[in-house]
């Protein structure tokens, strides 16, 4: 049996509780499994173009209500306002980029066959359970929404129990936009309802954007009761700079790679690894711009670093810290808690960091970077390489060429070349190896949660 559940906004700033939540009821459950498997089923008979009118509708009330929802997430999970505010942005250029490509991708796919006509067609699968993390508490859920919602699914939303007000605007965006009542459920579950919900024949697939051993989870209830499954697990990105690159912009980008969301990010650039060669001039570089950041409340606007969202969180990134240090890192920024109210943690720099250690082998989800030490490119590639995680890694070199060759070596879901990770909509997204399988975005996200069925038709 699991603990109960409990769904409260905590301010990470002051560490102070602001409003507690009901958990749903069994029975609240099931009647929203119920109204979102008959809507979906209503769903699947429109056309694009009317699926299509909703969704353009959510795409203004998220630019709308953008400053608001980022006062949310700031109040709720420590993000800073100007990066909530970029949030939201995101989320309705994402809703309208599927409102005005789904058609396209949905139309009948004609092959070429003996038959009179032969086509591929794209079903949409049904009722999706979507388990989504806390440090986007947007991107996360739209990111998926947007496309499953085009292609004529419904969906049933476990967010995090830790941004219950986050979840609160999603339905209310939802429901003024004026999607066919009960497609979207948001209930505040648990764990235990994740199980039960897999197990019942109206949930069709599942998706989930959280940590391994909660993919693990999921993956093998999907696996038993044979539904489709999406994972986007951790990450440990490499951020690997060559002797060529502009160690100028490099390091800049590279500290706001590292310190985005206050370095809550799956994506977040995690291992710096740097040919030898420009080392130190690199590190100097990278230093003073992780030192330049501002640290402190979410709701002022010059605040570049917010608290980390929890408690345990900042401790769990505390002790890895502290372990790779005894195993021989070397401290030359941050790495020390605050005095004071909230879950704050500084910009942390490590040196001489080396496989073996906790911020080099595990996910750091904070703002501490692992610098490494590379004798030549192969070797940068190689340390890229060893890691459980693949989601995304950074390249920095003016050789285009070169940078094509290595592209092809790094064990990634993407790779961006002189430029931080980030997600697109108008390109797929996913990980390989312990960052999880399947993809979002794009068309490929699309497809994910349709039915490829194949028609032939001969003459009568």
């Amino acid at each position: 049996m699991h603990p109960p559940v409990s769904f409260r906004t905590v301010n990470p700033t002051t560490a102070l509780e602001l409003e507690a939540f009901d958990e749903t009821t069994p029975g609240e459950l099931e009647a929203m499994v119920a109204a979102a498997s008959r809507a979906s089923a209503s769903s699947r008979t429109l056309a694009a173009e009317e699926r299509a009118r909703p969704m353009r509708a959510l795409a203004r009330l998220l630019h709308e209500r953008a400053a608001d929802l980022a006062e949310t997430m700031a109040i709720e999970m420590g993000k800073p306002l100007a990066q909530g505010e970029a949030e939201a942005q995101k989320c309705a250029l994402t809703c309208a980029y599927y409102a005005d490509h789904a058609e396209r991708w949905l139309a009948p796919d004609t092959r070429a066959t003996e038959a009179r006509h032969s086509y591929v067609r794209r079903d949409p699968m049904g009722v999706v359970l979507a388990v989504m993390p806390w440090n986007f508490p947007l991107w996360q859920v739209f990111r998926f929404l947007a496309p499953a919602l085009m292609a004529g699914n419904g969906a049933i939303v476990k967010h995090a129990p830790n941004v219950p007000r986050s979840t609160r605007a999603i339905a209310a965006l939802i429901r003024d936009a004026g999607f066919i009542e009960g497609l979207v459920g948001l209930p505040f579950v648990g764990v235990e309802a994740v199980h039960t919900m897999l197990a019942d024949p109206r949930i069709a697939a599942v998706t989930l954007t959280g940590s391994g051993r909660a993919g693990s989870a999921v993956a093998e209830q999907a696996g038993r009761h044979l539904k489709k499954c999406v994972l986007e697990l951790g990450g440990s990105d490499p951020f690997i700079v060559l002797a060529d690159a502009d160690l100028d912009r490099a390091a800049s980008v590279a500290a706001t790679a590292r310190l985005l969301n206050s370095g809550q990010s799956c994506i977040a650039a995690k291992r710096f690894i740097v040919v030898r060669d420009v080392f130190d001039a690199f590190v100097d570089r990278f230093v003073a711009s992780m030192r330049a950041a501002v640290l402190g409340d979410p709701l002022v606007r010059k605040t570049t670093v917010g608290p980390q969202a929890r408690e345990d969180l900042r401790g769990r990134l505390h002790a890895q810290v502290l372990a790779s240090i005894a195993r021989g890192a070397d401290l030359v920024l941050g790495g020390e808690l605050p005095e004071g109210p909230g879950w704050f943690y500084p910009p942390t720099v490590l040196l001489a960091v080396e496989p073996g250690m906790p911020v080099f082998d595990e996910e750091t989800f904070g703002p501490v970077a692992a610098v490494v030490v590379a004798g030549d490119n192969d070797e940068a590639v190689a340390l890229a390489n060893a890691s459980d995680y693949g989601l995304g890694a950074c390249l920095w070199t003016r050789d285009l060429d070169r940078a094509g060759d290595l592209c092809a070596r790094i064990d990634a879901g993407c790779v961006f070349v002189n430029e931080l990770v980030k997600s697109d909509p108008r390109l797929p997204f996913g990980g390989t190896k312990r960052s999880g399988f399947g993809r979002e975005l794009a068309d490929l996200g699309l497809y994910e949660f349709t039915h490829a069925k194949t028609v032939w038709v001969a003459d009568g």
